[in-house]
């Protein structure tokens, strides 16, 4: 049985409370001791034993992304669960929720167990699969949310799509509700976008784009969340862009009412500036907005009314970016990148880090109901190590994952995964440089 153990290093656990420096073992797949000098005594030439120097290190549980599209089945050529997953370990993500928007839709019983026993046999992380809200994602039809749950299934959603009718809405929550399921809308009134190809304003103008207004989105926030009120359901806001959605979660939460938002990486560093030069790699669902909404969003993010970062990691092949911006597809990758861009914010005295840490652990674990991660004695060793100071610089040829949609290509980026642990077993290692 092979023991790990991490001397010295800065255990971040916000379920805890607890952000100090301690010694970890690991064992038999468990945290077996977290404390000053629990590693006193162990030394590297003990058997099947790895001693890691944690000095300007953290130790965090793994994290957990609510907003995952693995591409599988169906879009294999952009991802799969395999390389899907193998991206996640390199991100610190030990649990991906997978989206349903594949080829079929994940909208019965066969496709979730399918894309379960695929993520058993050859998934380097723990992948929960979220059905569709409707059959083929169309808006009509609710889907048999018993049989998804039953599946495996721990939420349903149309990502993509907005449930834009009312009627079929509020079915969907108090039938989501009757089978312990989290229904997980993407916000867009699609009469109001009709076209469009990025955020209305300023920039669009300038570039002759069709303008996607925030108010498609922030009206549909509205309306489900006196949904959610009339009927008791558990409601999550799918990537969160505008300062009106934020504004309207954080009353919603004053009320008492059960919702949960989460935010992506790009809609905390990015405007819709970046879109200037029809950059193709900003082109994003929701689209990237405006600088106040971006300070919003991070006001919300740090006081706990957004309560989890998600990647919306969405990967596509180059032909479908390499090509007019109206003909490019929506999305880009970021389940490699999500860390270091997060820590921008923390090194800029924007977010602390505990709370970071919180909002890819507990947040998104509270709000899917999962069980809380924590670096406790006895508790799962799905857990990732981190070097916050570590410089590099983004290489798209060298991610995991099978496309290379980002726009931060050649960026300078500081902090870095180290290690990733799922069950105790080393999914993804990234050794430091010699010397340091």
């Amino acid at each position: 049985m092979m023991r790990t153990v991490l001397r010295g290093v800065r255990v971040i656990d916000p379920a805890r409370g607890l952000d100090a420096q301690r010694d970890v073992v690991i064992e038999g797949g468990r945290v077996t001791a977290v404390g000053e000098g629990a590693a006193a005594g162990i030394g590297a030439e003990a058997r099947d034993t790895r001693v890691i120097d944690g000095a300007g290190r953290w130790l965090a549980p793994g994290f957990i992304d609510l907003h995952t599209h693995l591409r599988e089945p169906g879009y294999e050529y952009k991802e799969d669960i395999v390389s899907g997953t193998r991206a996640a370990a390199a991100g610190g993500f030990t649990t991906v929720c997978a989206m349903p928007n594949t080829r079929p839709v994940n909208d019965n019983r066969a496709i979730t167990e399918s894309m379960v026993a695929k993520a058993r046999a050859h998934g380097l992380v723990r992948v929960y699969p979220i059905g569709a809200i409707t059959r083929g994602q169309e808006g009509r039809e609710l889907t048999e949310m018993a049989d998804l749950r039953d599946a495996g299934c721990v939420a349903v959603s149309d990502d993509g799509r907005c449930v834009t009718d009312a009627g079929v809405m509020r079915r969907a929550l108090e039938y989501a509700t009757t089978h312990g399921l989290v229904v997980v809308q993407h916000a867009e009134d699609h009469a109001l976008t009709r076209g469009a190809q990025m955020h209305e304003g300023a920039v669009s103008t300038r570039l002759g784009l069709k303008g996607w207004p925030r108010f498609a989105e922030d009206h549909i926030v509205a309306r489900d969340l006196m949904l959610a009120d009339a009927t008791g359901a558990r409601y999550h806001l799918a990537h969160a862009s505008t300062a009106g959605a934020a504004a309207l979660v954080r009353a919603a939460k004053e009320r008492g009412l059960n919702v949960s938002a989460e935010v992506t990486p790009h809609h905390l560093t990015l405007t819709d500036a970046a879109v200037l030069g029809y950059n193709t790699a900003c082109k994003v669902n929701p689209p990237l907005r405006e600088a106040h909404d971006v300070e919003a969003l991070i006001a919300a993010l740090a006081d706990g009314t957004i309560d989890s970062v998600a990647t919306d990691h969405a990967p596509h092949a180059s032909v479908e970016k390499e090509c007019e911006f109206a003909e490019a597809a929506h999305g880009m990758v970021g389940l490699e990148t999500a860390l270091a861009l997060l820590l921008g914010l923390v090194h800029g005295g924007r977010l602390k880090a505990a709370r970071l840490v919180e909002a890819l652990t507990v947040g998104p674990a509270r709000a899917f109901g999962f069980e809380v991660p924590t670096v406790r004695e006895g508790a799962c060793a799905d857990l990732v190590l981190i070097d916050p100071a570590r410089v590099w610089q983004v290489a798209p040829e060298r991610f995991a994952s099978k496309s290379r949609n980002t726009p931060f290509a050649g960026r300078e980026l500081v902090g870095a995964v180290e290690m990733t642990l799922v069950g105790g077993a080393i999914v993804y290692e990234n050794p430091r440089p010699e010397g340091v």
